[in-house]
């Protein structure tokens, strides 16, 4: 009986230290790992500001409508990720919508509210979708989504806050039509390394 329970050990230690080591990848819980997610992502975090500064560039309602926009379709997005549906291209989605706003930022030209919220709406499901694949899978799901929904906010308010001082001096403006060039030329080089 004791050779019995001796082999017997490692099995019913085993599921124990599997789940133990893959609970160490959320040392600080669901929450946190889930806003990280957007913060630590160069792709994420420049397409988070972006949709922020190019907000404050079109002014109005869009300082509210175009971020609401983007958190409520990459919540969906997050959904069709988690339950992995099979949305394809995800990358190339992330990657250009990099490109798109670098260079929307770059021509500093007022774009109409609604082409802006669906533009930015299209490029939420495919960020929402990476952050919703990508998601540890001892992860609450409903806490990790929060994380990384307040993650996407606080960029964009980030971005908001950048453009809208930028809005205020003239080398303001010209500095940020710089920076969306060189956010839209890092989105090419994320496109390049794709194909590459």
């Amino acid at each position: 009986m004791i050779r019995f329970l001796i082999l017997l050990l490692p099995v019913l230690l085993a599921p124990v230290t599997a789940f133990a080591h893959e609970g160490s990848s959320l040392p600080y819980g669901s929450f946190i790992a889930g806003l990280a997610h957007p913060v630590l992502g160069t792709d994420h975090f420049l397409a988070m500001v972006s949709v922020g500064i190019l907000s404050a560039q079109i002014g109005g309602r869009a300082i509210w409508t175009v971020p609401t926009t983007f958190v409520s379709v990459m919540a969906i997005g997050g959904l069709l990720g988690w339950l992995n549906v099979g949305l394809t291209s995800i990358e190339l989605g992330i990657s250009f919508s990099v490109l798109i706003l670098g260079i929307a930022i770059a021509a500093d030209r007022k774009l109409p509210v609604l082409v802006a919220m669906g533009a930015v709406g299209i490029f939420a499901i495919f960020h929402g979708y990476a952050h919703g694949a990508e998601m540890p899978t001892v992860a609450n799901a409903l806490t990790y989504g929060l994380g990384f929904m307040t993650g996407t906010a606080f960029l964009h308010v980030a971005g908001l806050v950048v453009g809208d001082i930028s809005q205020h001096y003239a080398r303001g403006k010209i500095l940020l039509r710089i920076a969306g060039a060189a956010i839209a030329g890092v989105g090419t080089w994320f496109l390049v390394g794709l194909a590459g």
